[in-house]
């Protein structure tokens, strides 16, 4: 080893050369020090939320990274247990347990703990069993990392029951119902007979509402004479189903207006207005797609339409656009040739981001199939749909402006219903304050309803709805 006379370098005794050799002894001593792992900081919670309804409860936990969570379920009795690992027991993970509501459906109550180190378990006590979804979304619009937890029943409710619940009326065109009620009126009753009550069959097929009971007389000793086929075909009109479709839900907001008026709080409370005028029609029924403040993925909304066998799907919004002074109604329909103008297709692609931002589990589904289903949608499809969006501006207009005085058509993935005419009514625009207000009040929310049930009326009045395959006999 060759020692370095320091007296001859000026620079050895100098400051700068004293300070130079110091920062190379300390570089020197952490090249050889070990590597300690650093501990994995717990993620920090930034909000919990709960969505229960009839048909699931959602659990959210919104966070600032992302996490990876295990889960099982036992019976007996029913219990969902969720690991979250990165995770510690906080104040904000415990007011989880304060937002579970007494009248969830499938949530009893909440417990939260430390499991283990940098492991919290959840134990939600169940009502009844479920077929839990567990997964994560990244981040999206105002949303950071979000912990989804999605409780569905394991035997899901038949959308059906929903309009079937509902009693059923005299002059539902079911072919035995009326040849059972012809058969009733041509029969003379025998003296002192009474009625006989016939229960009627069970539907024989999907979304067919079940005939009444008709009463009859008790038969006659005497063989009674073959009731006469009328001649001339029966002029009753059948039962017409509307799908309502409320847009956004849960998670997703949608737009905002000023005076922070939700688009799914005031599409929703329109489209039960609807509803309950379409109910009081004889021969006309509704369904929801979504009842209350839950998220129904797009492709979803479409199944459950085709599932009750609609006549008609009309979907229910508010627009928004980035300028406040932009307002009045628009009807758009589907399009296959791409949109009909730059606020049609921007409108389009922000509606088709709903999954985003509701939040959609890809893997709880085929996506090929859900892909199939959207391409299917018809030439004839979309021109009644145009048909139905005119009737709608024609009553529209009578209570607000028109922003566009035609049906406008973009590519919008929840009007792709293949056999079913299909609009989206922007009702008005929340962006604008005076129609955020008009939206607010309870008699313009009635006037929008009142004026679309007569454009379906006045649709049907020139489209009369053609009868389904299984009502034939």
């Amino acid at each position: 080893m060759v020692e370095r006379d320091c007296s001859s370098d000026p620079d050895a005794l100098s400051p700068n050369g004293a300070r130079r050799r110091r920062l190379i002894s300390v570089a020197t001593t952490l090249l050889v020090l070990p590597v300690i792992p650093r501990l994995a900081q717990a993620a920090t919670i930034l909000a919990v939320r709960t969505w229960p309804a009839d048909e699931y409860t959602r659990v959210t936990l919104e966070l600032d990274s992302e996490l990876k969570a295990e889960h099982f379920t036992l019976e007996n009795p029913h219990r969902l247990v969720v690991d979250i690992e990165g995770l510690q027991a906080t104040t904000a993970l415990n007011q989880l347990i304060s937002k579970v509501r007494h009248d969830d459906p499938y949530i009893r109550s909440l417990r939260v703990a430390q499991n283990r180190p940098n492991v919290v378990r959840l134990v939600f006590d169940l009502k009844q069993s479920v077929a839990p979804q567990v997964f994560t979304l990244k981040p999206v619009a105002d949303y950071q990392y979000r912990l989804v937890l999605d409780l569905y029943p394991k035997v899901a409710r038949d959308p059906l029951m929903a309009i079937l619940e509902r009693p059923a009326q005299a002059d539902v065109d079911d072919p035995l119902a009326r040849i059972l009620e012809d058969i009733s009126r041509s029969t003379p009753a025998p003296s002192g007979s009474g009625p006989a009550q016939i229960p009627a069959p069970a539907p024989q097929a999907e979304g067919q509402e079940p005939p009444t009971r008709i009463a009859l007389p008790k038969p006659s000793p005497a063989p009674a004479p073959a009731p006469s086929i009328p001649s001339t075909p029966s002029r009753r009109k059948r039962m017409v189903t509307i799908a309502l479709d409320p847009g956004h839900g849960g998670e997703d907001p949608g737009a905002i207006g000023g005076s922070g008026l939700r688009e799914k709080d005031v599409v929703l409370r329109i489209a039960r207005r609807l509803k309950e005028l379409i109910d009081d029609q004889p021969n006309m029924r509704a369904y929801l797609t979504r009842d209350d403040d839950y998220f129904v993925p797009l492709h979803v909304r479409v199944q459950k339409a085709r599932r009750v066998r609609a006549d008609l799907f009309i979907s229910i919004h508010a627009d928004a656009w980035i300028k406040p002074s932009a307002n009045g109604s628009s009807v758009f329909a589907l399009s296959q040739r791409g949109a009909t103008s730059t606020q049609a297709r921007w409108l389009a692609d922000k509606e088709n981001a709903a999954d985003l931002i509701g939040g959609v589990n890809l893997g709880s589904h085929n996506r090929q199939v859900a892909k199939v289903l959207l391409d299917l949608s018809t030439t004839a499809q979309i021109n009644d749909s145009l048909r139905l969006g005119s009737a709608f501006l024609d009553e529209i207009k009578k209570i607000n402006r028109l922003h566009k005085r035609q049906v406008e058509q973009a590519g919008f993935a929840v009007l792709k219903a293949p056999d079913i005419p299909s609009i989206l009514v922007e009702t008005a625009f929340i962006s604008n304050p005076k129609e955020e207000q008009l939206l607010r009040s309870s008699s313009h929310q009635q006037k929008l309803a009142l004026a679309m049930l007569t454009g379906i009326q006045q649709y049907f009045v020139a489209n009369p709805p053609l009868a389904h395959i299984a009502d034939a006999s």
